[in-house]
């Protein structure tokens, strides 16, 4: 009797993740528009500074030293490390590594969440110091910036919460993560309009 007739052939080599197709753009259309707009309005807030700035060199100069360097320091620290560890989140997720991308999206919500908390402290000590909506040109347009950046990154944070979920609930895999691309492009969006900020208010004199 002849087996080999019969015999079961080798099993079929598992089929691999498709590879990201060449040019496409991460996200999803909704948020670059989003983010678009975002950029449109700091554009025109950072118009808004240099011409003031323009009008007014003298108190613009002397402005960062009446702000806390420090203050300025940690967001930029903060924000950098939490942008990092959105990287690290969107990488385990393309590797099949949910667990490890959750921990990651922690890591990115706890240093997002330092940049408000700092900011509680900040506006404090800037208080005690006679830095309010009286203070001068410089401090108007520091506030008008610095909030409104506040701002997109508490809306950072809310979206942060719903991707945790979403990656907890094991919604997210490998082939399909649309959701956290998107807002890893956000939050790093964010991160580059508060590296235009910090040199403007807390370094240029």
């Amino acid at each position: 009797m002849n087996l080999s007739a019969t015999a079961p052939g080798p099993l079929p080599a598992p089929t691999p993740a498709p590879a990201p197709t060449a040019g496409r753009i991460p996200g999803n259309k909704a948020m670059w528009v989003g983010i678009f707009c975002e950029v449109t309005e700091f554009a025109l807030m950072f118009a808004v500074y240099f011409v003031a700035r323009a009008h007014h060199p003298e108190v613009f100069r002397a402005g960062p030293a009446q702000l806390s360097l420090l203050a300025g320091t940690a967001y930029t620290l903060m924000l950098l490390t939490s942008g990092w560890c959105a990287a690290r989140a969107l990488h385990a997720m393309r590797a099949a590594r949910q667990a490890a991308c959750l921990r990651w999206l922690v890591a990115t919500f706890v240093f997002g969440l330092g940049y408000p908390l700092v900011k509680l402290f900040e506006v404090r000590w800037n208080l005690a110091h006679g830095l309010d909506g009286d203070a001068g040109i410089f401090v108007v347009t520091y506030y008008y910036l610095t909030f409104n950046h506040l701002i997109h990154v508490f809306w950072g944070l809310l979206g942060l919460i719903w991707v945790m979920l979403r990656t907890a609930t094991g919604s997210y895999s490998a082939e399909d993560h649309v959701g956290l691309e998107a807002f890893a492009c956000y939050w790093h969006t964010t991160d580059i309009i508060w590296l235009m900020i910090f040199p403007l208010f807390y370094v240029l004199r």
